[in-house]
Formats: C-alpha cells, structure tokens, sequence
C-alpha cells in the first residue's frame, strides 16, 4: 500500500485514507486549504473551494505549497485542471482592491482598481455592485463611498474576486496599554511564541494590509490573550464584544489581572451597567435587544459612543445579522474576530472574510496538544439503545421530534453516572439543551443545575465553586457552550446538543482543554441513542474535531457499567 494517503478527484474532493502512513503529516497541510466534509472510518473526504483558498492565500500560504502538498501527498497523479482550477482561485484574491482616495477631503470617498477593464466592466454590470459602483474615474477604477465599503466587499466575494483592502484604518482615540510581565496574581506572564505571531499577522506593523482579520485557536490556547496583545499594539479606545455577561466579567478579570489598564478605564456594558469606557465590554445579546420585534435595535449606538480604533469579536462564528450589518459601515475602524472554528451553521463564512476580515491564523489543535499548550484529549461515542417503550412513538413521530425522543433517551442517566464512577474524582461538566433532561441528571447526581434562567450572581458563585474544587460537577445548559473559563475541568459528558453543530461540539470539546497540572489528560464523552437521528447528526457533529486530528472510540453503553466492587463490566 502507497504511504500516501490522498485521492485527488476531479470535482475538487480529495479523499484520504486515515490508515496510510502519512496520514497525519497530510490532515495537517490540507487543513490550511480545505475542509473536511465527512468523515467514516476509514476514508475522510475533503473539498477544496474558492474561501477555503482564498483564506489560505490571506493566510500567507503560497499557491505553489499549495499545489505542491497536494502533489507530494497524492496517492495517484493530481488531475491537471484541478491544480488549474486551484491556482486559478488563488490568482482571483487580491484583483480587486481598495484604497484611498487621495483627492477626497475627510476620506470619505475611496477607489476601487481592479486588475484590468474587462474585469471592470464584469463587475459595474453585476446586480450587487452597479449600484454602489457609483463613478467610473478610469476604465479600470471606480469612486466608492467609505459606508459602502463593506457592502462592496461583500458583493465583490459572492461575486468571485475577493477585495484586497488596504485603504486603511482611522487610528481611534489613543490609549496607552502594556501587558505586565507578572500578572497581578504574582505569576509570570509573557505571550507565548503563536500567540505573539497572530498578533504580529492582525496588525502588520500598523500598516494598511493588517488590522482585520480572524484568529483561529482552540479553546484554552489564549485567544482572550492574542486580543490584549492587539491592543497594546493598536494603543487605542477598544469595544470588545462577547457571548455572555459571565464572558463580559472574564475579559474584564483578564484585562485586569495582565494588562496595566486601571479598573476605571474599563466599562461592562450590559443590563444593570452600561458603562462606556477606553475598554468596554459588551454582549451580543445586548446589541441585538429592541423592545419589539418590528423595533430598532437601541444599543448599536454603543458602535458611535466613543472613537473606537479597535472592535473584537469573541466567538466570532456567533456573529449575529444586526452585528454584521452594523459592521459593514465600520470598515475604517480595526477589526479582530477570535473563534476555536470558522464554521458557521448559517453558511455565512464569506461574509465573515469580507466584513471582519480573511484568516490570519489558525494553529491546528494537534500541534498545540504535542506542545503541552492545550490538554490531551480522548474522545468517546457511546450509544444507548432506545428503551421499548420509546420504540413506538419514535417510529410514528416527525422528523424533529424524533430527534428529541432520541436526545432526551431516559437511559443516558444511568450511562452518565457509569462515566462519572469510571473518572471519579475529576471536575466534570455534563452539558445539554433541554431543561427536563438536565434537570433529571443533575437530580440524579446530587450537582448544581446551570440554565439560561439562572440569576446572573448564582452562576458566577457556581463557576468560582467549581473552580475552586468546591463542587466535583455540572450540569449546564447551552450557556456554557462559549467563553466560559472553566479550567480545572477535565471531564466534558455531552447528552444532548444542537442537531449536526460542528461548531458547537468543537466548543463543547473546548470546554476540557485548557492545560492542567501532572497528565495533562482530558476525556469527552458524546453519549446518544443507537440507530437513530441522533447517531447521523453526531457524525456530522464530528468533523470539525476529525480536521483536527481527534478520533472518536466508539463504545457500548454495557461496557462503561461499572460494578458494586468499583470494577468495569466488558
């Protein structure tokens, strides 16, 4: 058998054998230009597209690497047009850009140049660009207006010519940060090797080709640390917006604890406070809030509250449709956007590289775990037949509430504590999204219930009590999906989740994987009912953790019952 593992296919799928023997070598150089989409045991199949290229080329990955790993990986010759094809994506990015427009006063006009006429007068005679295309200055430029440069961007990426814009940035209200090199707990900080590389890719120096752009990092690799860095390097006035009021009170703990800004420069800006400082720290969900559904979204002024240098998007895939339009007018402000995967269940990726910005960085999660950075995960599946008296109204049911039937299987309970016995000691969280069945675990447990109703001061007492090894476990809703820093713990059981979220089970897995002391040893156990939707949806669930080199150990519910003398059954 070849030691090569790839099968290039002339429709730009590329299948890989997982047992060749550079099989590792291989997932780590396709996962810089293309993505997984399933996943068996066997033979994974990947597809190269036009963002998949376009975010390697932004990246800095050059086309000849490209070209050349998939040569040197492929079983068999690479067909001749798809190493076309693939180069003729790569030569799109960049033939149009953006810049200023030296005779306008106050830069509120721009240009746009394409590489050439032809090109130009495709684009002026396209339906989402004639309109915003509004004066023809040469045969092959345009004068735009600064509030349509996102708008402009995102047409321009549907449209198949990714924008390269370099028509820079307003500096923002200056603000002078450092980052300590002892934080103030007293322990020694300093950004590690990657982590400074991402910021130095954001930021470019200060010039025009940086300062938008995504980070892509695990959970518990520092991304909350890359921003801080950005913003030392930015030295500006920073909104910083994340997914939650517990999320809101870490950046500003974070901001605090490693960063020399005086608690009175930083704002929360949420509920009960809505405090506009240098720093402020919002939510989505406030931006999003209006009285009424038909009303005006009252709390994106927070955008035009101060001369903001700097915007960071925490759990960027999140980003809701408010947020994007509002960012679409805020090009000429600096942009970063943090997630552990760029996956977006709504398919809106490219506006996530047109608005925020292409990729800067994305360290696969295998070399950070070789390098002790984040924990040494395992991952299990266990699957639990579906009770006899579910049998029924399972197979009459629809197509959604047989998911739930599957999800809400009442036999997970006992397969939850046969985990627990197995790791007994360990921090655990057991995560789900209906309210009944969790409530049913953590009655079973004995453990502290965690949902959206949940008084803010109650979860924030919780977290410190898990934190502080006060309580061995938790039973959380979908609220402990994201930026929640929880790391003593060692042990994630998802019993439920949503449908055939990749993103969500990667941040899921992110909840166990910041470093720990002595093994350095994570566990994450799926479990879901056998021979049911449930069981399809997990693969799907699956294949963002498979691009990331993890395996998933497919076990029986019987083999993790544990006996009365501590012993585990076969």
């Amino acid at each position: 058998m070849s030691a090569n593992p790839l099968i290039v296919q002339s429709d730009l799928t590329v299948l890989v054998d997982v047992s060749a023997p550079r099989y590792p070598d291989a997932r780590d150089a396709l996962a810089r230009f293309a993505e997984l989409v399933k996943s068996p045991e066997h033979i994974h199949t990947y597809r190269i597209s036009p963002l998949s290229i376009w975010n390697a080329c932004a990246a800095g990955v050059p086309i000849d690497e490209i070209v050349g790993a998939l040569a040197d990986f492929s079983r068999f010759a690479v067909p001749a047009h798809v190493l076309t094809q693939v180069r003729d994506f790569a030569a799109r990015f960049g033939r149009v850009r953006i810049e200023r427009d030296p005779a306008s006063l106050g830069g509120e006009q721009l240009l746009v140049f394409t590489s050439d006429a032809v090109l130009a007068e495709e684009l002026c005679h396209g339906k989402q660009l004639s309109a915003l295309l509004t004066e023809r200055v040469w045969p092959n430029c345009f004068r735009i207006r600064q509030i349509d440069r996102g708008r402009i961007k995102q047409g321009l990426i549907k449209a198949g010519f990714p924008a390269e814009d370099i028509a820079g940035y307003s500096t923002g209200e200056a603000l002078a940060v450092t980052l300590r090199t002892v934080t103030r707990h007293g322990v020694p900080f300093a950004l590690r090797d990657y982590q400074d590389a991402a910021v130095q890719a954001f930021h470019a120096q200060g010039g025009d080709r940086g300062g938008s752009g995504v980070i892509v990092l695990p959970c518990g690799a520092g991304k909350t640390i890359v921003a801080m860095g950005a913003i030392a390097a930015v030295q500006a006035n920073t909104l910083i917006l994340t997914t939650s009021v517990s999320a809101v009170r870490q950046w500003i703990a974070e901001l605090l604890d490693k960063t020399g800004i005086s608690e009175e420069m930083i704002g929360e800006y949420g509920g009960a406070t809505k405090a506009v400082r240098p720093i402020t720290v919002a939510t989505y969900q406030m931006l999003t809030h209006r009285a009424r559904t038909s009303g005006e979204f009252t709390h994106l002024a927070l955008f035009d509250e101060r001369n903001w240098g700097l915007i960071v998007y925490d759990e960027v895939h999140l980003l809701p449709a408010p947020v994007f339009q509002i960012t679409a007018t805020l090009q000429a402000r600096r942009r970063l956007g943090l997630t552990a995967t760029l996956v977006r269940e709504d398919g809106r990726e490219d506006d996530v590289f047109a608005l925020i910005g292409p990729k800067k960085a994305d360290v696969p999660w295998k070399v950070l775990e070789r390098q002790g950075w984040i924990a040494t995960a395992v991952c299990t599946e266990v699957r639990v037949p579906l009770p006899e008296a579910a049998r029924l109204p399972y197979a009459v049911a629809e197509s959604r509430h047989k998911f739930r039937i599957a999800s809400e299987n009442e036999e997970k309970t006992p397969v939850v504590r046969d985990i627990m016995a197995r790791h007994a000691g360990e921090p655990a969280l057991i995560i789900g999204m209906y309210i009944e069945q969790l409530e049913t675990i953590a009655h079973s447990l004995s453990a502290p219930l965690i949902t959206g109703t949940t008084a803010q001061r109650k979860r924030d007492l919780l977290f410190e009590q898990f934190r502080a090894g006060l309580i061995p476990a938790l039973v959380v809703s979908k609220v402990a999906n994201f930026a929640i820093d929880l790391p003593d713990a060692s042990l994630a059981i998802q019993i439920s989740g949503t449908f055939g979220s990749r993103q969500e089970e990667a941040q899921r897995l992110g909840r166990v994987l910041r470093p720990k002391a002595g093994a350095n040893q994570a566990h994450f156990y799926s479990v879901i009912t056998a021979d049911t939707v449930e069981q399809d949806f997990a693969l799907k669930r699956q294949l963002f953790l498979c691009e990331q080199g993890y395996e998933y150990a497919i076990r029986d519910a019987a083999e993790l019952r544990v006996d009365a003398s501590g012993g585990t059954g076969s």
